[in-house]
């Protein structure tokens, strides 16, 4: 199958698969897991931080972050379209207490300091305690400007607040800045990094911050139910993601690039294309349809009248040839 419905859906290669294999292991919750700690060891200096923590998902680290910033009513800051305050299932309100706040984003993904600065609460016991401010890069393939994040960490300091990443797909937004990821981490307290989506590996996430942030956050990564055992078997695939897996995202950026092209050549309504992401606009009527013509023909797409087409490792060139094959034959019927 030809899988465009998501980067979440890449399988590990023979080389990573053999680094799987062969991994030491240990009892991670005990800490004593050689290849969980060498990969939390080599992302905190990657990164530049002092610390990383290695989490089953990128839902779970994102909630981590949350509880270990905030208390039960204190508030985070985040956008509409976010994904920890839109598409987790609320965790942090139902499992933290912590209200959301959220706020719309400017076209190009940032959140406006100055409506940010409006919904800061003043010090009064009928408010919620402001704590936070979340930001979200890539957001929706959208890569932040660096002006802005500089813009956003002083911002945060001068205000008391935290200021945390939801980095789920931060690697994409490394290699279209061109700079180190320590570069971009200093900008903000924490971050999280999915290694499950583009950088290829089957699970995991990690969580950056200080070592007295990594500390707090540990405690509710057990809390949680992320505490694994021999999770060296998972730590070896993200090992391997972070050093043969980031540059090569410039490709799927690539792909991405041509099958915006050839969708607009083919006729489609293409609304934009950022990273490994392509929108598309599609006419109500036809998307049942033409979900279903395509997986006639071995091509998944989350169908719909905006469809969001994601490029990854596992989908190569002569295959997005066939996409914009099968899109042109569909609607020039």
């Amino acid at each position: 199958m030809i899988d465009l419905r998501s980067d979440t859906v890449t399988r590990p290669g023979r080389a990573m698969l053999e680094e799987m294999m062969h991994a030491p292991t240990g009892d991670d919750v005990y800490g004593d897991d050689p290849s969980v700690n060498a990969l939390q060891d080599e992302a905190a200096t990657l990164a530049g931080k002092e610390a990383a923590l290695f989490l089953p998902t990128g839902t779970q680290a994102n909630l981590v972050a949350l509880l270990s910033h905030c208390q039960r009513g204190d508030e985070y800051i985040a956008g509409q379209l976010a994904h920890n305050y839109l598409f987790e299932a609320g965790g942090a309100a139902v499992l933290g207490s912590i209200q959301p706040q959220p706020i719309d984003a400017a076209p190009d993904g940032t959140l406006p300091l100055e409506t940010v600065a409006a919904k800061i609460k003043a010090d009064d016991i009928h408010f919620a305690r402001t704590r936070l401010l979340s930001l979200e890069n890539t957001h929706n393939g959208k890569v932040l400007p660096r002006d802005y994040l500089q813009a956003a960490r002083q911002f945060t300091r001068e205000r008391g607040l935290g200021l945390h990443v939801d980095g789920a797909r931060l690697f994409n937004a490394v290699v279209e800045y061109g700079c180190p990821l320590e570069t971009v981490a200093r900008e903000c307290d924490s971050f999280t990094i999915c290694l499950s989506k583009g950088l290829g590996a089957p699970a995991g996430a990690l969580l950056l911050g200080s070592k007295t942030f990594i500390a707090r956050a540990l405690r509710w990564r057990k809390m949680t139910g992320g505490g694994m055992r021999q999770a060296g078997i998972l730590a070896a695939a993200g090992r391997y993601a972070l050093r043969n897996n980031i540059e090569r995202l410039q490709e799927d950026h690539a792909n991405a690039a041509w099958l915006a092209d050839a969708l607009r050549n083919a006729g489609a309504d293409v609304s934009r294309q950022d990273t490994n992401m392509v929108f598309v606009r599609i006419p109500a009527e036809d998307v049942s349809a033409f979900r279903e013509y395509l997986r006639q023909r071995g091509i998944l797409i989350n169908a719909a009248p905006v469809t969001r087409l994601v490029t990854h490792l596992d989908v190569n060139r002569s295959q997005l040839e066939q996409v914009a094959l099968h899109w042109q034959h569909f609607f020039n019927r």
